[in-house]
């Protein structure tokens, strides 16, 4: 069974090593540097970010560095995209409601 991509970022550590990653490959003792846990935890981390197909592995020698998935960021972010519009349109209204509000107060005054 695959894991679910939105409980694998709602983790905290799992979002900040995306972060990580998304700049540079690292390899999981590098991205251990970065955290007060183990190797192992963030071996953990990374196991359910690559799951996801959110992280993908790359071989150089004997080390495992870990990349951000781009394509999957982009499905996650065309999924948010219909929402993101929704909230743009509901902030809308509520502006231009306090503006009407506001404009009553002053002639009202």
């Amino acid at each position: 069974m695959r894991r679910d991509i939105f409980q694998a970022i709602a983790d905290p550590t799992r979002r900040a090593i995306i972060a990580l990653i998304a700049l540079q490959p690292m390899t999981p003792n590098a991205l251990a540097e970065h955290f007060d846990s183990t190797r192992q935890a963030v071996s953990k981390h990374l196991q359910i970010l690559v799951e996801c197909d959110l992280v993908k592995q790359e071989h150089n020698g004997r080390e495992i560095y870990y990349q951000l998935e781009i394509e999957k960021m982009k499905e996650i972010d065309q999924w948010l995209e219909q929402f993101r519009k929704i909230w743009e349109q509901r902030f809308s209204q509520l502006d231009h409601l306090l503006k009407t509000i506001q404009n009553n107060d002053k002639n009202d005054k």
